[in-house]
């Protein structure tokens, strides 16, 4: 292994510890939910900001979840195993975890490496220019 591929290797492990010590800290927070039932019941009531999904997960259980976050344009982050986003929040394994909380989507969202066009590309409030031009 060269140099190049083992900083490359630490720096993945960083992103994934920094991103699951995030997730953490929401559930904690109580900013985030947990379980693909909850995380369908707050989905449906638009509450959900962002969705990690594991997908390792029955078939069953992320066709329940899946679709409808996609129907309510919730962006999904996969993550490969449910027995890891379940040690976060103190169980065995969990299916989903849903994210309610904007700057913690967005605080993930850079862990991640993925930055969402929608929220980068969304237009400025206009309400100060609009004061300035009346003056």
């Amino acid at each position: 292994m060269t140099d190049e591929a083992t900083a490359a290797e630490a720096a993945a492990v960083a992103r994934r510890r920094k991103v699951l010590g995030l997730i953490g800290l929401g559930v904690r927070g109580r900013l985030a939910i947990t379980g693909a039932e909850q995380v369908r019941e707050q989905a449906r009531r638009g509450n959900v900001v962002l969705a990690i999904v594991a997908v390792d997960v029955s078939r069953h259980t992320l066709d329940k979840v899946v679709p409808l976050l996609r129907a309510k344009r919730v962006e999904i982050v996969e993550w490969p195993s449910a027995a890891e986003l379940g040690t976060i929040v103190g169980r065995d394994a969990t299916a989903a975890i849903g994210i309610v909380d904007r700057a913690l989507a967005r605080g993930i969202r850079d862990a991640i490496g993925e930055v969402s066009s929608s929220e980068t590309d969304r237009p400025r409030d206009r309400a100060p220019d609009a004061q300035r031009r009346k003056a």
